[in-house]
């Protein structure tokens, strides 16, 4: 694990009555992606905001590259990126007019070059903004923020709108990031983009950290394990903790699948049945995360 890039202990946020944020506990460690997830209303937006120095925090400690990021340091917002869910650059300015614009804010910029070549704008350099497509700006809002060649960088649903296609040639570019060694917090509503891309992952939910680690570490602390079958007749599920889905289908979650698997098949097959459309797979983060912050709620 590499060092600690992003440190927050005790967070604390309030807006009027409202508490936003009931003390948070957060690291996130250099070289990683790190993908935050969370019901709207949950307090994401303002931990996030709170990092990037962009909203003031009530109580706790909070440090971004080893700075408060509340002190507003030149030394500090030089050393990080931000990918905003829209960005509100020049239309009429080229592809190399905006990240020349953008690199000269830098002490120490990233090449123009190098920059085109990482986001796959190299054919694009001379094209207007207003002419690209939807997945070229965003292209193009990454550049950006690699203009001042950042440690970190903050990445606010980077692929929002975006068709599958486009999400997919997305999801490459940001895993090259880590390969350049950047450090990656990531916001995302998409649950297979949270998956496919972190190397850790917190879920908040209420203002509270509810959980955090790998995808991994998550599905052994919940139920490991989905086994799901269209509605039998009686019997077959007695004593088994299962739950029927609108769709007529029976979900049984369990870290003992093998026992599970093998008291349903023997059942079924004494009665001479068919478990029809039987499967078998791994607790998804979806399923996950919609426990984790479910429970969360019902204890409101």
């Amino acid at each position: 694990m590499g060092a600690p890039i992003i440190e927050a202990r005790g967070l604390r946020k309030s807006y009027g009555d409202f508490e936003a944020l009931k003390g948070i506990d957060l690291i996130v460690r250099a070289g990683e992606v790190f993908c935050l997830l969370g019901p709207n209303g949950a307090g994401k937006t303002t931990t996030v905001e709170i990092l990037e120095g962009h909203r003031d925090y009530d109580a706790g400690e909070v440090r971004v590259l080893g700075r408060d990021p509340q002190q507003h340091e030149r030394a500090l917002k030089a050393r990080v990126g931000i990918v905003l869910q829209s960005a509100g650059v020049e239309r009429f300015l080229t592809v190399e007019e905006a990240i020349e614009l953008f690199r000269g804010y830098y002490p120490h910029p990233r090449p123009l070059d190098e920059i085109l070549r990482i986001v796959g704008l190299e054919e694009k350099r001379e094209s207007l903004i207003r002419r690209l497509s939807g997945g070229q700006v965003r292209r193009l809002d990454l550049a950006l923020a690699l203009a001042g060649d950042p440690d970190l960088l903050f990445l606010d649903e980077p692929t929002s709108g975006f068709d599958p296609s486009a999400r997919r040639d997305a999801w490459e570019m940001i895993a090259g990031l880590r390969d350049l060694g950047k450090t990656v917090l990531l916001t995302t509503h998409y649950m297979d983009e949270a998956e496919r891309l972190s190397d850790r992952l917190a879920v908040i939910a209420d203002g509270r950290i509810v959980a955090e680690g790998t995808v991994a570490s998550l599905r052994k602390q919940q139920a490991g394990t989905l086994i799901s079958f269209r509605a039998p007749p009686p019997g077959i599920l007695d004593g088994l903790d299962s739950r029927r889905l609108q769709d007529g289908r029976v979900t049984i979650e369990t870290d003992e699948p093998t026992r599970i698997l093998h008291q349903l098949t023997s059942r079924a097959a004494s009665a001479d049945l068919e478990l029809e459309e039987l499967r078998v797979a791994p607790t998804s983060l979806e399923d996950i995360y919609l426990k984790l912050t479910a429970t969360e709620k019902a204890g409101e």
